[in-house]
């Protein structure tokens, strides 16, 4: 079993404190949208940091060797077609254009039926499609943006399309942080000769999202609060009549039992009606049933049976084996601070661990009771005080995912999703399903009905091509590990440059553009960076540029194109001798966007 509770990074040498944010200013240049900062740099800043996106090369060397066209009216081929569909059945993404020329548009209000044309104008407003050119800058960094140019092309015959995906579908499921603004264009293409509706492809959304409420009993409605001194009302007399610790009451001699003193009772280490913890195991039961108080003390009476009846203390001790260690296992923390579960089902690809977690009942109880196991640790290092974070983060993956046409893995399937419901309400933050496959859409549609409705709330699907987006939605790259897109490493491996506390940059590379990130130096020192584009299929190259005239660039890795099997992370080191920057270089010439992620570390010059 993955390590749960990670030892941090050996420490290192810390930096300096970072420079203030950049003014961001616009220049008049019809090419070049530059935003800088102004003021010189403080004599306390070892380094600062900008980033450029220009044209792609492969790009500008096809537009060199494009022939001049005869004169005739011209239609520009969309500069960012946006990501690539993930491999699910449904239609390619449409084209998206970030800049029209005024003929374009005249023509598409011309030949568009009067019913889109009017819809378009409603749904993309100027600040809107401002908005959408724009990509968000990190904190101390600046964004310069080429307008792309593209060789003329014969305007085809305009036609409006309209598609439903099954990452569509999966969209609307998802739901949470505020929707992105979104802008839709109409554009036409020269070599397909259609034309579409474009919008911009968001996280998938969930129409019910849901959100976390507060412990803190002064945070309750004059309701919840009246039904949870209901509920300690009937859990402080079930303890105190032995409701909970004895099987039947005795018949012979009920006045001796009476005469008994209490018994404490305990769920997941925390004695009941003790202190305010307590309020929160009880507020956990009140929602699950929406705070219906018979219904919820119910519950709590059928958890503590169900826990005796299954040994649950025993359960912790009991040694099971390190099997499905990769199938499961925690790993860094979200945005808000919740511990990450990761589920990996691809990992019953391999036929051996199928056939011993699930070939018979005996197989399957001993996995359940594994996995609860699994669970019960996890729970025990949660924090119940008002305050404190007591839900866990939960990421399923499932790529190669065996299908829903394996009876055993459903009928387990089936078994653990009751039993978790029943016993273990509301410690679910938010459920992620990435690498979603076509087909799972029709088993989630047959485990739906064992599910309420507040946990179908928590739930966010996202395909291939979408899952370390999302990721990075809800955490940081530095705590995504690198087989899902991030820079976090399996603690086995050998690191010592940069751990989980290292932040990381996140920056979208456009299609058919080039970004360049300039770490400029003020003193000298040790440079070392980490930076990695999901996917690749990217070409990327480093270099040192010095401040003095007389000096020469030095290459410290000549441009090379990266592809999918190549290593994830790349990680360097440049010991700067006089005053310069350096020159990071993703040159993306595909039609896709690209995350790229990177951070970087000064560390003192020593001679």
């Amino acid at each position: 079993m993955a390590d749960e509770t990670p030892a941090p990074a050996p420490p290192v040498a810390a930096p300096p404190p970072p420079p203030p944010p950049p003014a961001v200013t616009e220049s008049d240049s019809p090419a070049v949208v530059e935003k800088e900062d102004p003021s010189p740099p403080s004599p306390v800043d070892v380094v600062s940091v900008t980033v450029t996106e220009s044209v792609s090369t492969a790009i500008e060397e096809k537009e060199e060797q494009t022939p001049a066209a005869e004169p005739v009216e011209v239609v520009p081929d969309s500069t960012d077609k946006g990501e690539e569909e993930p491999p699910l059945p449904p239609p390619p993404q449409p084209v998206k254009s970030e800049s029209e020329s005024p003929a374009v548009t005249e023509k598409a209000k011309e030949e568009e039926p009067p019913a889109v044309t009017e819809k378009a104008k409603e749904e993309e407003p100027p600040a809107a499609t401002e908005k959408a050119k724009e990509e968000p800058p990190a904190a101390t960094v600046a964004v310069l943006e080429t307008e792309l140019q593209q060789p003329p092309e014969l305007p085809p015959q305009e036609v409006v399309t309209e598609s439903k995906s099954l990452a569509a579908m999966m969209e609307k499921e998802e739901g949470g942080a505020p929707e992105p603004t979104v802008a839709t264009t109409t554009t036409t293409s020269a070599e397909e000769g259609v034309a579409v509706v474009v919008e911009e492809k968001k996280i998938p959304q969930n129409l019910g999202s849901f959100k976390e409420e507060s412990n803190k009993v002064a945070d309750l409605s004059d309701f919840e609060r009246k039904a949870l001194e209901e509920l300690k009302h009937f859990v402080q007399e079930a303890i105190d009549t032995h409701l909970f610790t004895s099987e039947t009451k005795s018949e012979e001699n009920p006045e001796k039992e009476k005469k008994e003193e209490p018994k404490e009772v305990s769920i997941w280490g925390i004695p009941l009606l003790k202190d305010d913890r307590s309020d929160v195991i009880l507020l956990k039961f009140l929602r699950a049933r929406d705070f219906k108080v018979k219904d919820a003390f119910v519950m709590i009476k059928n958890t503590i049976r169900w826990r005796k009846e299954f040994g649950i203390d025993e359960l912790l001790d009991e040694d099971l084996g390190d099997d499905m260690e990769k199938v499961v296992f925690m790993h860094g923390q979200d945005r808000e601070g919740h511990p990450v579960c990761y589920n990996v089902y691809g990992e019953f690809q391999n036929k051996d661990l199928y056939q011993k977690a699930f070939s018979d009942e005996e197989k399957r109880m001993k996995f359940l009771r594994w996995r609860i196991q699994f669970l019960e640790k996890s729970i025990r290092k949660l924090d119940f005080s008002p305050d404190g974070i007591n839900t866990i983060f939960q990421v399923s993956d499932l790529k190669n995912s065996p299908g829903p046409g394996k009876r055993e893995l459903r009928l387990a399937t089936k078994q653990a999703l009751q039993l978790l419901q029943d016993n273990y309400p509301e410690f679910v933050a938010k459920q992620v399903f990435i690498n979603v496959p076509w087909w799972y859409l029709v088993f989630y549609t047959m485990i739906s009905p064992f599910m309420t409705q507040r946990t179908k709330s928590k739930f966010v699907f996202a395909g291939p091509a979408k899952s370390a987006e999302t990721l990075f939605k809800y955490m940081a790259p530095e705590q995504v590990p690198i087989q899902y897109g991030g820079l976090s490493v399996d603690y086995c491996d050998c690191n010592p440059e940069f751990g989980d506390a290292d932040p990381a940059t996140e920056i979208t590379v456009k299609p058919g553009t080039k970004q360049t990130v300039e770490i400029t130096i003020y003193e000298k020192c040790d440079l070392v960076w980490e930076i990695r584009v999901v996917g690749w299929e990217v070409s990327y190259g480093a270099e040192f540029m010095p401040n003095a005239k007389d000096s020469y660039t030095v290459i410290i890795q000549k441009p090379t194109k990266m592809s999918p099997k190549d290593e994830p992370v790349v990680s360097q080191c440049f010991r700067v001798g006089e005053l310069g920057k350096v020159l990071l270089t993703v040159d993306n010439p595909t039609s896709k966007k690209k995350k790229l992620v990177y951070r970087f570390k000064v560390k003192p010059h020593c001679d």
